[in-house]
């Protein structure tokens, strides 16, 4: 079967591997759909590693995927069944057949499209997230990013009841998909002074609960700044880029707000699925869809181009999936 690995710095290898054997408990599954996030490009893709670190462990980096049970030793799963399927620590996703535990697949219905409902994968996590802030029914919201991530956190807490849902990011395509999700206000910081903005949409009181979904210092600090007094910030994204890189944060800014700080990664709660499951069920009866942020499709052979698409934010990128 082949599999893809990242074999220098910006730069994949497709090679041929032994297909796996499903274990009891497990389902051997092919792989259909496999989709960038923006963790692969910060933690995997992007970086200048040391020459040692390459290659990189097969099938890395790459963790959202979706396929068909051609084999079933599981008594929660079937033979036809299209599913999400989390990889194991071993290999990552960008592989042709994957080994799946029964505790780390979700089933999809049988309609649809795969790329629409492995969007479910990353909103899934943001479900998640969302949840541990406690209720968002009449509340002010700030989401600091408009990726995949912040697009689901604004899509989700304008469908659980915000009062004001504010969009924060420096590409406008992805402040008109804030819009189009439920977002009551955009802001791009790269053509508008961000603390006026927020100022005057919040009275001057920032928003009761801020997200951190970008990963980058300066959007980390935005929703340190930007919160209520006593408010609540989620931190979603992921920090730093390589081993050991320290994020600056402006205490002072921090300690006025005095807020509640809620670091969110719902893969590794203790329950990797649940959230995701939830989220197809969401999207099966009409809540939301996420698969409208899948905006461009490429071929597995193309998978460098992808990668430096949604690196780069080319064509207007918002998720790229690559396909058989």
């Amino acid at each position: 079967m082949f599999a893809a690995r990242v074999s220098s710095p910006k730069q994949f290898e497709i090679i041929d591997i032994d297909m796996p054997v499903a274990q009891d408990g497990q389902c051997l599954i092919k792989l259909e759909r496999w989709s960038v996030c923006g963790s692969d490009i910060r933690h995997g893709y992007g970086p200048v590693y040391a020459e040692e670190e390459y290659p990189m462990r097969l099938g890395a980096p790459c963790h959202e995927t979706v396929g068909t049970i051609i084999e079933s030793k599981s008594d929660k799963f079937n033979e036809g069944q299209r599913v999400i399927v989390l990889p194991g620590r071993e290999t990552g996703a960008l592989v042709e057949y994957m080994a799946g535990q029964e505790d780390r697949m979700v089933a999809l219905p049988d309609e649809g499209t795969s790329e629409e409902w492995l969007m479910c994968q990353p909103s899934g996590t943001v479900l998640y997230s969302v949840q541990q802030a406690g209720t968002v029914l009449g509340k002010s919201v700030i989401v600091m990013g408009q990726g995949s991530i912040g697009l689901s956190f604004t899509a989700i807490c304008a469908r659980a009841g915000a009062r004001q849902v504010i969009a924060v990011d420096p590409l406008d395509n992805r402040l008109a998909f804030a819009k189009r999700f439920g977002a009551t206000h955009t802001i791009n910081p790269a053509k508008e002074n961000l603390d006026e903005a927020v100022n005057e949409i919040t009275k001057g009181e920032g928003a009761e609960i801020s997200i951190e979904a970008a990963g980058f210092p300066d959007t980390l600090n935005n929703a340190l700044k930007h919160v209520a007094k006593w408010g609540k910030v989620i931190i979603f994204g992921i920090q730093g880029g390589l081993p050991g890189d320290m994020t600056p944060v402006n205490m002072g800014s921090f300690l006025a707000k005095m807020p509640t700080i809620i670091p969110t990664v719902g893969a590794v709660s203790g329950d990797a699925v649940s959230h995701i499951e939830n989220m197809v069920e969401l999207k099966q009866r009409g809540w939301w869809d996420p698969g409208e942020m899948a905006t461009h499709t490429k071929k597995f052979d193309d998978i460098k181009a992808a990668y430096d698409m949604y690196e780069n934010y080319e064509d207007d990128v918002v998720k790229v999936v690559l396909s058989t």
